[in-house]
């Protein structure tokens, strides 16, 4: 089996907070249906899905690498629809922070070491 591309279907709890936060901290949206908008940037997607469980949305977790972690942490600080962030946090690997989204999934906002 040779693997081309994966991408994770992320919980929504208000569709269209979820929509709006995901396009306030820089990813272009796509209509695919009533219940499923598309986010790309770059060459990275996922699905966003109208679709809420409570237990899903509080273990759904996404590592999302950026090259400049301070201009995303401006951008994500600035959103209106984010439930928490975390500061920026230096690790052997590289800076983290934490930003919970509105349905409370957790995105690990990353940039790596060279």
């Amino acid at each position: 089996m040779k693997v081309e591309d994966i991408k994770a279907f992320v919980p929504s709890k208000d569709f269209a907070a979820s929509i709006a936060f995901y396009e306030e901290i820089g990813f272009h949206s796509q209509s695919v249906s009533n219940e499923l908008v598309l986010f790309e940037n770059g060459d990275c997607y996922f699905f966003l899905q109208n679709f809420y469980d409570e237990m899903l949305a509080s273990n759904f977790m996404l590592q999302i690498c950026v090259s400049d972690i301070d201009a995303a942490y401006a951008k994500c600080e600035a959103s209106s629809y984010k439930t928490k962030i975390s500061g920026i946090k230096k690790e052997s690997w590289g800076k983290v922070f934490y930003l919970w989204g509105p349905a409370g999934e957790l995105l690990h906002m990353t940039e790596l070491s060279d």
